[in-house]
């Protein structure tokens, strides 16, 4: 899933006019943007799925065990939190945090049960997911629908600021 996250931040957005836009999208995709290194330097890997096209939808079983962990996800959202806490204010640190641990949440439906509690396994505790990358047709409705939605309530919200805007201005 990647548009279906750009969705939810901008149906956020639609709520949240202080938090800078670029940052809520940055804190969507912030899960995978760390991943990027640690898979590059091989501490996170993909392999794929015996029987599917190299590339496919959801063809891979993903081994990120520190970005998409659940104690991982935590993390690293409380450290994108405080990374904005001083320059955006503690409001939007924590709607931040919000949005880039929900990347772990929307995630959960979409893989396969590759998506540890803890990292490396620790504790014994079952891979989570719920597999809708197997049905590439409803993965794909589901983030249409997060993209359409979030993109109604950040329209309508750009709408009412607009209408606002001149009310104030007195026009």
């Amino acid at each position: 899933m990647i548009a279906g996250h750009f969705g939810f931040a901008a149906a956020v957005k639609s709520r949240e006019r202080a938090t800078p836009s670029w940052l809520l999208f940055l804190a969507c995709q912030w899960l995978d943007v760390v991943f990027v290194p640690l898979f590059l330097a091989g501490v996170e890997r993909l392999e794929p799925v015996p029987g599917t096209k190299p590339g496919a939808y959801g063809g891979a079983v993903i081994y990120a065990d520190y970005t998409h962990s659940l104690a991982g996800a935590v993390v690293l959202s409380a450290i994108f939190g405080a990374l904005c806490l001083r320059r955006y204010g503690r409001r939007s640190a924590v709607v931040l945090a919000l949005v880039a641990f929900s990347h772990w949440l929307l995630d959960l439906p979409m893989h396969r049960a590759d998506m540890p509690v803890l990292p490396r396994d620790a504790g014994g505790l079952p891979r989570l997911g719920f597999g809708l990358w197997e049905f590439p047709v409803a993965s794909a409705l589901v983030e249409l629908v997060l993209v359409i939605a979030g993109g109604l309530l950040y329209w309508r919200a750009a709408v009412e600021g607009r209408k606002r805007s001149w009310y104030v201005l007195g026009c």
